[in-house]
């Protein structure tokens, strides 16, 4: 063995060798167990991955099954012409649908080029796009400027995924595989063009404009079909930022991206250089700041009808079984079709009359209001402040005045009553109205469609307001004359011709006496009144002896339910108890709990100008939904109150009441101010007691027509008011809405017969009526088979001398008849019949001037 140096040293340098080469084996051995490693790990991952999003593709909805649509859709409402006359917009809702063929082909260039380049070429997902993004992520330290997002995904995230927004990073990364995947799945089975439509109809587009056509609409005041190439772009480049891009607010933004989309459109050959250029001369923002002004100025709040009309729809989708949530939605974006009854025509003139100062003429003019106040104190404490408070700082029931300015100084006076001076005020609000105030229904009676409605007069400032034509019940004082006590009369026996004693009179309501008094004066009565002269000259007492002794509380509040009057209490053991019912002969003079409003009294004398058949008066006739099926074909409530024979003979009583005629000189007939030249009409006036409210509600042979005026918090008319304005004001609006038709007389149902009788006795006319200097005969209709048969025994004439004034012997030469009316014994005041009550003095003895009495006297009967 050779221990030398050399050898010792070369053996250590091999087994340094060895020992590097066993190292360098064992480095490469880890490494290689490294990337086996790695690449099991990598593998582990992708799988996981993989299946992670195999598992989140497995739960996407079926792209069967999705709707990319847009969710959001205005509703719309038509009058009877067709015409729009409102749009009914909630949250998310601001938008119309328009077809592919209705869109620009330049927009369609601007939309791809701003939002997705190689939407024409790619299948859903644009992996270049992805990548692309991605490496503008890396250059700026993963600040993500450049979205991946295609047209497709774009649609899938706002219609399917309800806009994408997910609050968790989890959960967008979730949406966005589910997204991708669809997108790629809904290219498969829908046309480029379809997916285009579904998105240009969706997109946000700033202004509460939702989808192009309501873009162009707000922008440029066309349609999107008649945009520019310049006005395109425009509106393409409002979609990336909504707010930021909004050309109204910030045109200069809008017009920096404009230029940006240009470039992308020129260099893919969309656009030429020129074309270029003439869209950045093109100053489209100087016409879109005009088109703003006026959009601003139109913009409108909803009118008395349509308030109504969804009121109604509201309450018609509810009952067809939707939630109130759900029938909300329906109407403010659901994309209603709404076809209404409102006659645009017939609106116009009840508008322009309602609100002309001219149809008030020898009214006082005042102004009312409504006050609300909240305050901030300095401790951050709130007080608020309502109506009641001012009118109690003013001292005043009625808050009216003559000017606007006696009002808003009250307002200012009364904040600085309740404000120190570290107090702010967070709100105030003072809503001024022109008094009296005024409602108007106009109906068809034949279908019971509303034709027309006024809720108010003046300036409406609100949608969805005080509508006084559906919403306000009031006192219908005499006009309930003919439905709670005639028509039911009518109905069991009494004719026109039936008769009652117009004298003092009581009844008792709940154990207390009641006397109601006749509306022209306390001291004069007629004695013997027919139904016809009660209805024609509104005679208080008539109407309720006729409710009273004839009909009964009971049945007149029957009729008046049939009539669709639905607001009356009925009673009940709660009811009868608190006093609180309207089960009682103040029926017959309007007197109810809670009142009535304008459309339901219309509807009531409807039934009567439509052969006694009461409709259900509707605003509607059908609601659609966006794609034309029908959602509610609106079906009224119709059944017969009276009789077509009924019907007729009030009709004709109230005829008489348009007619300027006077009762034995004792009183004027009701309403011949309202009387039209151009075609016949019957109706009935009203007034409460302390002259609250004034109506007028009358029909001709084509439209039923309601007018109430009053003041709002319930003050009087003054006496030196013309308390019969809306009377005049009932005549010139049914001239005008009727000045097209045809002249068309009530019809005469075939079972109606003619009588000549005494309106003394409701019998046939006998001589002894003749004899009464008074008009007391005239020719009545009956229903056949009410007819009367007997002669009048009310009217008793006697033969007396003319010198003694005692019945005659056989030797008075001159002589004379004399007329006795037999009144009810029980009549402590004087009536107009007293003048004919005086006994011949022939009872007391006969005539001993000339001789033998004559035996019997002639009574006059025929």
């Amino acid at each position: 063995m050779n221990y030398s140096r050399d050898a010792v040293v070369s053996q250590k340098r091999s087994s340094n060798k060895i020992l590097r080469k066993a190292g360098a084996k064992s480095l490469l051995i880890v490494f290689e167990g490294l990337i086996v490693a790695f690449l099991l790990g990598l593998t582990i991952v992708v799988s996981m991955m993989l299946g992670a999003v195999k598992g989140i593709i497995e739960q996407s909805p079926s792209v069967d099954d999705i709707d990319i649509s847009p969710k959001g859709l205005e509703s719309t409402i038509y009058d009877s012409a067709g015409n729009v006359t409102q749009t009914l917009v909630g949250s998310g809702a601001n938008r119309t649908l328009v077809t592919y063929d209705q869109l620009p082909q330049d927009l369609i260039d601007a939309f791809i080029c701003a939002e997705d380049e190689r939407f024409l070429q790619h299948n859903g997902v644009d992996m270049r796009g992805i990548f692309r993004a991605g490496f503008e992520a890396l250059k700026s330290h993963f600040q993500f400027s450049q979205g991946a997002s295609t047209i497709t995904q774009q649609l899938i995230k706002n219609n399917v995924f309800g806009g994408g927004q997910e609050k968790t990073t989890g959960a967008r990364f979730i949406r966005k595989i589910q997204e991708q995947y669809l997108a790629i799945e809904l290219e498969k089975t829908m046309s480029k063009e379809a997916i285009l439509e579904n998105y240009l109809n969706t997109i946000n587009l700033g202004s509460n404009c939702l989808g192009v056509q309501k873009a162009a609409e707000r922008y440029f005041r066309k349609n999107v079909s008649d945009l520019t190439l310049s006005e395109c772009v425009t509106i393409a480049a409002i979609t990336q930022n909504p707010v930021g891009y909004n050309p109204i607010r910030f045109p200069s933004k809008n017009a920096e991206r404009v230029g940006r989309i240009l470039e992308i459109m020129q260099r893919n050959g969309y656009i030429t250089e020129a074309e270029k250029e003439s869209v950045l001369t093109d100053n489209v923002y100087e016409r879109i700041a005009k088109n703003n002004e006026d959009y601003q100025a139109e913009v409108t709040v909803y009118s008395y009808f349509n308030d109504r009309l969804i009121k109604d729809v509201l309450r018609d989708l509810q009952l067809a079984g939707y939630t109130y949530d759900q029938a909300r939605s329906m109407v403010y974006s659901g994309g209603l079709q709404i076809y209404s009854t409102q006659d645009p025509d017939i609106q116009a003139v009840v508008d322009k009359e309602a609100n002309d100062p001219a149809n008030y003429e020898g009214v006082m003019q005042k102004y009312s209001f409504t006050y609300s106040l909240r305050i901030t104190h300095s401790d951050n404490s709130i007080s608020t402040y309502d109506t009641s408070h001012i009118r109690s700082y003013a001292g005043r029931t009625y808050l009216e005045f003559e000017t606007r300015e006696e009002i808003d100084q009250l307002a200012e006076n009364f904040k600085a009553s309740v404000m120190n001076d570290m107090d702010t005020v967070s709100y105030e609000n003072v809503d001024i109205s022109l008094q009296p105030q005024l409602s108007v229904t106009v109906i068809d009676q034949e279908t019971g469609q509303v034709k027309a409605l006024a809720g108010g007069r003046g300036e409406k400032t609100a949608s969805l307001s005080l509508n006084r034509a559906t919403n306000t019940f009031r006192q219908p004082g005499s006009t309930f004359k003919v439905l709670a006590s005639f028509a039911p009369a009518l109905e069991n026996g009494d004719t026109l011709a039936t008769v009652f004693y117009d004298a003092p009179y009581t009844t008792y309501i709940d154990g207390e006496a009641w006397s109601p008094r006749n509306w022209y004066s306390k001291k004069r009565y007629a004695g013997f009144s027919t139904i016809r002269q009660a209805i024609t000259y509104s005679m208080n007492i008539v109407a309720v002896k006729c409710l009273v002794e004839e009909v009964g509380s009971s049945t007149a509040f029957k009729y008046l339910e049939s009539f669709g009057i639905n607001t009356l209490i009925p009673e009940t053991a709660e009811t009868i108890a608190s006093g609180r019912h309207d089960v009682r002969a103040t029926l017959a003079l309007g007197g109810v709990t809670q009142g009535v409003t304008n459309m339901q009294l219309t509807a009531a004398y409807a039934s009567l100008a439509n052969s006694g058949i009461y409709k259900q008066p509707i605003l509607y006739t059908k609601i659609m939904d966006a794609n034309g099926q029908l959602i509610l074909n609106n079906v009224q409530d119709t059944h017969r109150v009276v009789s077509e024979e009924t019907a007729f003979l009030l009709t004709s009583a109230m005829q008489d009441s348009l007619e300027d005629t006077r009762l034995n000189d004792l009183f004027p007939s009701s309403s011949p101010e309202a009387k039209p030249e151009n075609l016949p009409a019957a109706g009935k006036s009203g007034t409460t007691t302390s002259y609250n409210d004034l109506w007028f509600v009358g029909y001709t042979p084509y439209y039923t027509m309601g007018i109430w005026s009053g003041f709002d918090d319930n003050a009087k008319f003054e006496d030196t008011d013309n308390r019969a304005f809306h009377k005049s004001l009932w005549k010139k609006i049914m001239e005008e809405i009727t000045a097209d038709k045809e002249y068309r007389d009530f019809t005469v149902p075939p079972n109606i017969v003619e009588c000549r009788i005494c309106t003394k006795s409701g019998m046939l006319a006998g001589s002894a009526c003749t004899l009464d200097d008074r008009d007391v005969i005239r020719t009545e209709y009956f229903a056949a088979g009410t007819e009367p048969t007997t002669i009048c025994k009310t009217h008793i004439a006697y033969e007396t001398c003319a010198v003694s004034h005692l019945l005659p012997s056989a030797y008075c030469k001159d002589r004379e008849l004399r007329l006795y009316i037999n009144v009810p014994e029980d009549t402590d005041e004087y009536t107009d019949d007293q003048r004919y009550t005086n006994y011949p003095e022939g009872f007391c003895g006969v005539c001993e001037q000339h001789l033998v009495p004559t035996q019997g006297f002639d009574t006059g009967a025929e």
